[in-house]
């Protein structure tokens, strides 16, 4: 049940120098109890409400192409919920985010929910920044799995210290890239971590690691939010790509190629 005052989503969560080195080593890191569950019982039913009615793919399952089968993907959510915003807003992940990146400040490129739906198919292998027209690495994404997420729901995996990889990122999601690179992966022998996640933990990896999830064999769906971060100097690039045309026109449509990401839908997020 939701709780009748507003919980703690500011304050400071203590990350330790070995944490923040592990997480640069290995590109990605998993947190545990990094939000309450009263934060979770509070954000999470606003937030899959939201993502109900948002969500304009209504195809059956079997009726779509491997990416849709992947989730339900309803983006910029903030934009819609005041409280959601304060939830993307939050200083605790900002300041996580912030630290794991070693940088002075962090922008929201964007939020996302990723609801995998009962029988949902696969999330092929990919890297994030495929999609971004960004002109650095200094991203990360915060993924907030809204329930406990034991093997069967599809939890997130990652392939440990891929980042530094960069056969594959010319590859969006597809049957392709789950082929390929999850055929790199092994030949690269880069560790696969694909383990469940704990009520309250959250895991944060770099916009060119390479990560993927399993299909969702329950009976209810696999609820996550996710909000990325970037360095607050970050510029726009060239979108090369149509899927970086898409997310320029979606999230920044006012920046000039070469500026600093400065527009109404990607603020700085403070942490202090």
């Amino acid at each position: 049940m939701a709780t009748s005052t507003k919980p703690d989503i500011d304050s400071p969560f203590t990350l330790t120098a070995d944490q923040i080195a592990k997480f640069r080593q290995d590109g990605y890191i998993k947190i545990k109890d990094v939000l309450t569950p009263d934060v979770i019982d509070y954000y999470g039913p606003l937030i899959t409400s939201e993502v109900h009615r948002l969500n304009k793919m209504h195809l059956p399952i079997e009726q779509r192409d491997t990416y849709n089968k992947a989730f339900l993907q309803v983006g910029n959510i903030w934009c819609e919920n005041e409280t959601i915003k304060e939830f993307c807003w939050g200083k605790r992940l900002a300041r996580m985010a912030k630290e794991l990146l070693g940088v002075t400040g962090v922008r929201m490129y964007h939020d996302q929910a990723l609801y995998k739906e009962a029988g949902g198919g696969v999330t092929p292998w990919h890297a994030d920044q495929y999609y971004w027209p960004l002109s650095n690495a200094n991203t990360v994404t915060a993924w907030i799995p809204l329930q406990a997420t034991p093997m069967e729901l599809g939890p997130l995996a990652f392939a440990k210290g891929s980042h530094k990889f960069e056969a594959g990122r010319e590859l969006g999601i597809s049957d392709e890239s789950e082929e390929r690179i999850g055929r790199s992966m092994k030949e690269q022998n880069y560790p696969l971590d694909d383990t469940p996640f704990d009520l309250g933990e959250v895991s944060f990896h770099y916009g060119w690691t390479f990560h993927r999830a399993g299909r969702n064999t329950s009976d209810k769906p696999r609820a996550v939010m996710t909000i990325i971060y970037m360095d607050e100097d970050i510029r726009l690039v060239e979108p090369h790509t149509k899927a970086r045309h898409q997310d320029r026109d979606k999230f920044a449509p006012n920046i000039e190629v070469g500026g600093i990401l400065n527009g109404e839908l990607t603020p700085i997020i403070p942490h202090e």
